[in-house]
């Protein structure tokens, strides 16, 4: 090969590379612009011009990465819960005593859900559809089973240490930590005005994050004690 072929292998090389960092690029904006899109007017609501206009791309771009709005949105809702399971398992709860294990995952929830307002709304909104879109993705489903696995095995340890009571079902456990870190977010314009009480508030946040925190653990602990 001679150096003017080992030249063009390598500029080659460079604008494939460069083509697939672009193809990404191109694919990420649309789907930020998506998710603002989605989150904030729902999938009926939702319009491909302003998704394209916002993602600075043209819309045969989301007909070649996602076939349709359909797939657009289903891809959305996909990867907010993809992300939301992969930061669950980071916690890595099972090197953890199991009290200490169950207060990072409900604190974790908590925090989550108020830094994310997309996944809290996109997940209202695909409620208000009846669940339609999420029921055709098998990946959600798929990646909720090791939380699952991961929240029974720390209600294992800490019943065999003494310190939880048994039969603890680990979805509804999980439902009602999710209950208590979005009820105040989904509700929060409602209950304010009802309770005279901004639940915006930062310090009355600081107060519900602990609230949520003492409720799950006062109802796992064989004794309050161990709460603290």
């Amino acid at each position: 090969m001679t150096k003017s072929d080992t030249l063009d292998v390598k500029e080659s090389a460079r604008a494939r590379g460069k083509t697939r960092r672009n193809a990404h690029e191109t694919r990420e904006r649309l789907l930020q612009a998506a998710t603002q899109e989605f989150s904030e007017r729902g999938y009926d609501g939702a319009r491909m011009e302003r998704i394209v206009r916002a993602a600075d791309c043209n819309v045969r771009m989301v007909y070649h990465y996602f076939d349709d709005k359909e797939g657009l949105y289903l891809t959305v809702l996909e990867r907010v819960y993809e992300e939301l399971r992969a930061k669950e398992q980071a916690l890595n709860l099972s090197y953890l005593e199991p009290v200490a294990g169950m207060r990072a995952l409900v604190e974790f929830t908590f925090d989550h859900m108020a830094e994310h307002p997309e996944f809290t709304s996109l997940v209202r909104n695909e409620n208000l559809l009846g669940g339609r879109m999420l029921r055709k993705s098998s990946k959600v489903v798929q990646q909720t089973t090791p939380l699952v696995g991961m929240i029974r095995d720390t209600l294992k340890r800490g019943e065999a240490a003494g310190v939880f009571r048994s039969a603890v079902d680990p979805t509804q456990l999980y439902i009602s930590i999710l209950s208590l870190s979005i009820i105040h977010i989904n509700q929060r314009d409602t209950l304010s005005i009802i309770f005279e009480q901004d639940l915006a508030d930062p310090d009355w946040l600081i107060e519900r994050r602990a609230h949520a925190v003492e409720v799950i653990l006062s109802y796992l602990c064989v004794e309050s004690r161990v709460i603290k």
